[in-house]
């Protein structure tokens, strides 16, 4: 499988797609990270479906979550999952 950028893919899409169309698979990486794979679309098994969200946006909105009150902050963790880039 091949891995591409997503600044790479942004300049070569043609490119990249008629690959997939061939039959190739791509994976798609942010910051060397894997975020998404582009494979031909007859290789997908299970259509994809919908779920309906439980509550409409007004309502969530409204009503923003609680504070999560963990013992670290968010940003730690989000540098530790960024690997501190």
């Amino acid at each position: 499988m091949k891995s591409v950028r997503i600044a790479e893919l942004n300049d070569h899409l043609s490119k990249h797609l008629r690959a997939v169309e061939r039959g190739a698979e791509i994976e798609v990486l942010d910051r060397d990270r894997p975020i998404a794979r582009i494979v031909p679309a007859g290789s997908i098994r299970k259509p994809l479906r919908s779920i309906k969200p439980k509550l409409d946006f007004v309502t969530i909105r409204e009503h923003p979550p609680r504070p999560a009150n963990w013992k670290i902050s968010s940003l730690d963790l989000l540098l530790e999952e960024r690997g501190r880039q």
